[in-house]
């Protein structure tokens, strides 16, 4: 059920749905394959993960990669 108590369908896509491989995560971002696993070692970013430990992201992980870029090279924010 959703927060208005509604049944959802276990086929809808929300924001928070984990559908992106890390690649395609990537090319959405604007940012490299390790730049993500960099940020996801940090915390930064938490990715869903696959039975075989591969990392999905949803479209709210790839605005949250953009948020994290935004403030590391335009505001200077050191991210170590």
């Amino acid at each position: 059920m959703d927060r208005d108590g509604r049944r959802r369908n276990p086929y809808e896509l929300t924001e928070d749905t984990p559908v992106y491989v890390i690649s395609v995560a990537a090319q959405l971002s604007g940012l490299h394959p390790q730049t993500l696993r960099q940020y996801d070692r940090l915390g930064l970013v938490s990715p869903d993960r696959t039975a075989g430990r591969g990392r999905r992201y949803s479209a709210r992980d790839i605005e949250l990669l953009r948020q994290v870029q935004q403030l590391s090279q335009s505001e200077g924010i050191n991210l170590a």
